[in-house]
């Protein structure tokens, strides 16, 4: 092993990732590191894509979409196929972000009226058993 590979472990303590995880991103063909024997040996190339994967699933890009661009870096053009995918996906991602923030806001909002609605009956239901008693 050479400082430009990193064995599986080092690779999840690095990232924070599960061994399952890389197992799984390898598998969908979004890794490709080196094997020796049992032994996975992850390149610079493996971490620059692994951070870009992650990145991507922070955004919510679906793992298709991720793989796509990935295999648009080879592409010859100084990244500018790549580059524009992605800024038109992430555009893509920020409206559905948006859109679902300002469902949550409402929904809070809704939420926060109806206990204060809540309080006032429970008050209003426990002071008139106390009138009772």
């Amino acid at each position: 092993m050479t400082e430009d590979t990193m064995t599986i472990r080092q690779m999840c303590d690095a990232f924070e990732v599960t061994p399952r995880t890389l197992r799984f991103y390898e598998s969908k063909e979004l890794l490709f590191p080196r094997r020796e024997g049992q032994k996975r040996l992850f390149t610079r190339r493996d971490r620059a894509r692994l951070k870009l994967i992650l990145r991507g699933k922070r955004f919510g890009f679906r793992l298709e979409e991720i793989r796509q661009l990935l295999d648009l870096y080879d592409k010859g053009d100084q990244q500018l196929t790549q580059l524009s995918r992605a800024y038109d996906i992430a555009g893509e991602r920020l409206v559905e972000l948006e859109r679902q923030r300002d469902e949550l806001t409402t929904a809070i909002t809704d939420l926060r009226d109806q206990m204060k609605w809540g309080e006032k009956m429970i008050a209003s239901i426990r002071q008139s058993k106390k009138a009772a008693e």
